[in-house]
C-alpha cells in the first residue's frame, strides 16, 4: 500500500498545481469581468465533460475531466448581445484589462511562489563573483566582490541568470558588465567553455561551465533580500522564458525538446518525489527545486497566453486593438472563426507533444 501512495502522490501533487495555476488565471478573467460589471456565464476549470457543477447567480461553475487548461465564457464574448452587462459592449479598455488580467495573475502567482521559496531558504543566491588572482578573468579585469550586471547584452537579473546566459550562449567569449564599487565597468572577451555532462545516478544532461571565478554566493536572508529577491528572481524566470520562446522560434530547439501537460506533470511528480527525501545531513526537506518549477510553469503560461496567436489571450487582444484604432472594425464572427480554428490548431499540437511526452516516459 505504501509502495502505490508512493507512487501515486507525486502524481497528485502534479494535478494539483496544474489545478492552481489555472484556477488563479481564470479567476484573473472572472473578477476583471466582476469588477466591469460584465455577466459571466460560466467559469470552468479543466476541459471535457463537467466532474461537478454548482450554479450560484448567473454563473455556473464546474471542474471538468482533462487538467490541461479552463475558460471563463462571459455574455457577448462569443456573439453580439445589446445586455449591458455584456463584454462586447464595455469600452475597449475595460475589455483589454479583462484579456490580460489571467496572464497578469500567473505572474503575480510566479512571484508569490518564488517568495515563498526564498522564505524557506537560509541563503539567497546573489549576483556577486569571486576571482583568484593571476587567473585569465582577473587579467581581464574581473575582481571579487564585483556584481554581474550583463552579459552579452542580456540583464542579470539574480545569481542563476549567470549560469542560464553563459549556458545559453556557449560562445565561448562573452562581455560583461559588472558594478563595482557603485560604478560601472565592462570587461569584454572573458573566455569560458561549457561542457554538457550526464549524471550517472539519474542520467539527468546538466551544464558544465569551465571558468576561473565563482559565482551564485548566498547571503543570508532578510526581509528586505526577500522581497527584492523574489522580483529579481521572477524577473529571471520571465527571460528565461522569452529567451527560451525565441531559441524555440529560431529552430534552437526541436520537437523532443518540448513538454505538455504530461512531460511537465511528470517532471512535477520527479521533483516532488525527490523534495520528499530528507537530506542526511541536516535532516530537512528541500522544496526549492519544486516550487522554482511550479513559479516557471505559471510565468511560462502567463507569458504564453500573451502572445498574439490565435485561441489565445494575446490574439483577441490583438483584434481588440485593430478594431479599437481602426475605423473600419473586423465582424465579430470572422474573428471566432480564426480563435476557433487557432483553437483545432492548438489542441492538435497539443496532442503531438503529448505523444512525444509519453513516447519519453516509456522509453526512458
Amino acid at each position: 500500500m505504501l509502495e502505490i501512495w508512493s507512487r501515486v502522490w507525486p502524481i497528485l501533487v502534479a494535478v494539483l498545481a496544474f489545478g492552481i495555476i489555472i484556477m488563479v488565471h481564470e479567476c484573473g478573467h472572472f473578477l476583471a469581468a466582476k469588477a466591469f460589471k460584465v455577466r459571466v456565464h460560466k467559469f470552468a476549470l479543466g476541459m471535457g465533460p463537467r466532474l461537478l457543477k454548482k450554479v450560484k447567480g448567473d454563473t455556473e461553475y464546474s471542474i471538468r475531466l482533462f487538467p490541461i487548461g479552463g475558460y471563463v465564457l462571459m455574455e457577448g464574448e462569443e456573439e453580439e448581445s445589446e445586455d449591458e452587462a455584456s463584454y462586447s459592449r464595455k469600452p475597449p479598455w475595460q475589455r483589454m484589462i479583462i484579456l490580460a488580467a489571467g496572464a497578469f495573475m500567473n505572474l503575480v502567482l510566479g512571484l508569490v511562489v518564488v517568495g515563498t521559496m526564498l522564505t524557506m531558504s537560509e541563503l539567497i543566491a546573489s549576483r556577486y563573483i569571486e576571482v583568484e588572482p593571476n587567473t585569465a578573468s582577473y587579467e581581464a579585469g574581473l575582481r571579487s566582490g564585483d556584481i554581474v550586471t550583463n552579459i552579452n547584452g542580456k540583464p542579470v537579473f539574480s545569481g542563476g541568470d549567470i549560469r542560464f546566459l553563459i549556458t545559453r550562449e556557449n560562445s565561448g567569449t562573452y562581455d560583461f558588465v559588472v558594478k563595482r564599487n557603485g560604478e560601472k565597468h565592462r570587461i569584454d572577451n572573458l573566455q569560458f567553455s561549457v561542457t554538457e555532462e550526464e549524471e550517472p545516478e539519474t542520467g539527468r544532461i546538466y551544464y558544465r561551465i569551465h571558468s576561473d571565478f565563482k559565482s551564485n554566493f548566498g547571503v543570508h536572508r532578510t526581509f528586505r533580500l526577500v522581497v527584492e529577491g523574489a522580483f529579481r528572481q521572477s524577473a529571471s524566470l520571465v527571460q528565461m522564458t522569452y529567451l527560451s520562446l525565441f531559441d524555440l522560434v529560431t529552430g534552437q530547439f526541436g520537437l523532443a525538446d518540448l513538454s505538455g501537460p504530461i512531460g511537465i506533470a511528470d517532471t512535477i511528480s520527479d521533483v516532488a518525489s525527490d523534495a520528499a527525501v530528507r537530506d542526511p545531513e541536516t535532516g530537512k526537506r528541500d522544496y526549492s527545486m519544486l516550487l522554482t518549477i511550479i513559479a516557471l510553469i505559471t510565468i511560462n503560461i502567463g507569458i504564453m497566453n500573451l502572445l498574439p496567436l490565435p485561441a489565445l489571450d494575446g490574439g483577441k487582444m490583438l483584434f481588440l486593438f485593430i478594431n479599437w484604432v481602426s475605423p473600419k472594425k473586423i465582424p465579430q464572427k470572422y474573428e471566432i472563426w480564426v480563435h476557433t480554428a487557432g483553437l483545432v490548431l492548438l489542441l492538435g499540437f497539443m496532442v503531438v507533444v503529448s505523444f512525444s511526452d509519453i513516447l519519453k516516459i516509456v522509453n526512458r
